[in-house]
């Protein structure tokens, strides 16, 4: 019997939900051995290269940077990721296209395909 596009789009939507739920479960497992890890081995966040940079205080002698003239830079916040790929990838949908959805959108995917909702 030939199916059709509703059929196959809930069933989309149903192997996406089943997805999802595995990808959970298979995480924990994951973060599970990971913290287990940590413990036995008695690592650091620093060990792993999660450790944030601190900045060394500024000398007294250091010279102040010279004033710029002109308009002020106005730090842009990042864009909110509007498009995602199933290894986590985004694009905010503001500049250049990523490779990885270029090498997609050639392959025949749509930018719907991507959306995040």
């Amino acid at each position: 019997m030939t199916k059709t596009y509703a059929q196959i789009v809930k069933q989309i939507e149903v192997l996406k939900q089943d997805a999802e739920k595995l990808r959970r479960k298979e995480v924990e497992g994951v973060i599970g051995r990971i913290r287990e890890a940590i413990t036995v081995y008695g690592l650091t966040a620093a060990d792993l290269g999660l450790a944030t940079a601190t900045k060394a205080p500024a000398s007294p002698k250091a010279k102040a940077p010279a004033k710029k003239r002109g308009r002020k830079a106005v730090a842009k916040a990042p864009a909110e990721a509007k498009f995602r790929n199933e290894a986590g990838q985004t694009w905010g949908g503001r500049g250049k296209r990523p490779q990885w959805l270029r090498d997609a959108l050639a392959a025949g995917k749509t930018l719907a395909d991507f959306a995040v909702k």
